[in-house]
């Protein structure tokens, strides 16, 4: 594991950029963390609202277990402690969407501690984010103010939806580093099911903390961007302010610290409020809900139910099948992926290096460029893992050509059919009957004697128009490997 320097130069100097994000998890539940209100996405305006959620007197929170399993799994899946005692506190301040005038959350005694996530930058590089906490929270309801010109309109649906907020330490230094720790999280917390990672639907969104130093002197001010819903939209916000920071700090001024909001619109950061500190919430424990104590037994059980994570996956993947680092990463990396993959597998006839190999280039080169060019995600995919495997069956076995391959892989997403449909109908069998090869050869070499005297005087670059030649005459169905070594033998001097 190693680090590299990420310094910005200024007119003035270098600079360097120090990040750490706030990620809110919305938990997948059912139900909402303090009472039994559905958690369904869209909903009608105030239709998913209990007596709790809307913060009416004398209405008492009772914890949702369910939500304290699913912050205990992503906390393991953090490599991160989980703390025995949590205690639940009132956050105090005032939104017209949050009813109570306090949201519950997690101060000094958060459900998980430490931990950290690895993540994997393009060149190679492994870096580790520490983490600094997990704690549970409420969400707030949603201010409409495009629904009447002078009016604010109030949807608690939302309100009392469970969040696990997720705190780094300012470990990242990059927008690289952000993005790539933000698509690890996102993974990872998929993987679990205790988040959906839907970030248009809001239901993974990131506080963006950004500030400037010299390298090696303290941490700067720091201002932060609220509510991001975007991996795209983080990098062009955190752009954005290093350029807006960096100028103020060369020009003598001071940053603000303050709350800011990203305008995708314009890509430009713009105030929203100065930042408060935790002081000016006045944290006090809830006096309705007792401490959460977990006993050794309870955590266990929780640990027992983790499925296998995209690291361990990774890791295995490389060992098992032999795959580069790269590809067991790209194919570790989303649920989705990782079970087209494993299923496609459970079709191939000879699972070894070669053919495993084959069905991974597969995936990541054609699969993956048809599903971009359509904008399809891979559970929509027009190639089932079935038919890719028994594609990946017939060049393995030599029935087809790698590159016939490629002009059937075009008809089966076109029209859903499997490959041995689409090479019996078109009779596509690849040829590897050597006296037929060589019948070919020969009148190929016959009709271009001035080459092949050139080849022989030493222009072996001319091998490839030869073979070019056969697999024309032979409509592409020639065995590649058998064409190579009878020309070879032919093309002797």
């Amino acid at each position: 594991m190693s680090e590299k320097n990420n310094y910005i130069q200024g007119e003035t100097g270098p600079w360097e950029v120090v990040i750490g994000l706030e990620v809110h998890a919305q938990v997948t539940s059912k139900a909402k963390l303090f009472s039994g209100a559905s958690t369904a996405f869209g909903g009608d305006p105030n239709t998913q609202v209990s007596f709790i959620d809307a913060g009416f007197p004398g209405m008492l929170p009772v914890i949702n277990d369910f939500c304290i399993e699913q912050a205990i799994k992503t906390g393991f899946g953090l490599n991160a402690q989980i703390n025995k005692t949590s205690i639940f506190d009132r956050k105090n301040y005032f939104y017209a969407d949050l009813p109570q005038g306090y949201q519950i959350s997690q101060h000094l005694y958060p459900i998980v501690g430490r931990g950290y996530l690895e993540i994997e930058l393009e060149d190679g590089t492994v870096k580790r984010i520490n983490i600094t906490r997990l704690h549970l929270e409420q969400d707030a309801g949603k201010s409409i103010h495009d629904q009447h010109p002078s009016k604010t309109y109030i949807d608690l649906n939302r309100s009392g939806i469970a969040l696990m907020e997720i705190v780094s330490e300012p470990d990242i230094r990059s927008v690289e580093e952000a993005q790539a720790y933000i698509k690890k999280l996102r993974g990872l917390l998929r993987y679990l099911g205790t988040c959906d990672g839907n970030m248009e639907q809001g239901s993974l969104r990131a506080d963006v903390n950004v500030s400037l130093r010299r390298p090696g002197e303290d941490y700067g001010t720091r201002a932060e961007i609220k509510n991001v819903n975007s991996v795209r939209f983080m990098g062009q916000a955190i752009t954005y302010e290093i350029q807006r920071q960096m100028e103020i700090l060369e020009n003598g001024g001071q940053v603000d610290q303050e709350t800011r909001l990203f305008d995708a619109s314009k890509g430009i950061t713009r105030s929203m409020r100065n930042k408060e500190d935790a002081h000016d919430y006045r944290y006090f424990p809830d006096p309705d809900l007792p401490p959460l104590v977990l006993s050794d037994e309870e955590i266990e059980r929780i640990r027992a139910m983790l499925p296998e994570l995209p690291d361990a996956k990774k890791a295995r993947f490389i060992r098992d099948y032999q795959l580069s680092a790269y590809d067991a990463g790209v194919l570790s990396s989303e649920l989705e992926t990782v079970s087209y993959f494993e299923t496609a597998l459970t079709y191939l006839k000879e699972a070894n290096e070669k053919s495993i190999k084959q069905l991974a280039n597969w995936i990541i080169g054609e699969l993956f460029a048809a599903l971009n060019r359509d904008s399809l995600l891979i559970e929509a995919s027009k190639v089932s893992p079935q038919s890719l495997a028994e594609l990946i069956n017939f060049i393995y076995e030599g029935t087809i050509s790698g590159r016939l391959a490629k002009d059937i892989f075009a008809e089966m997403w076109e029209t859903g059919e499997y490959p041995d449909k689409i090479i019996n109908t078109k009779g596509l069998i690849q040829v590897s009957d050597e006296g037929t090869i060589a019948t070919v050869i020969e009148k190929i070499l016959s009709e271009n004697q001035d080459k092949v005297t050139e080849y022989q005087s030493g222009k072996d670059k001319l091998f490839g128009f030869f073979v070019g030649q056969v697999m024309k005459m032979m409509q592409g169905k020639g065995n590649p490997a058998i064409i190579n070594k009878i020309l070879l033998e032919k093309l002797k001097p």
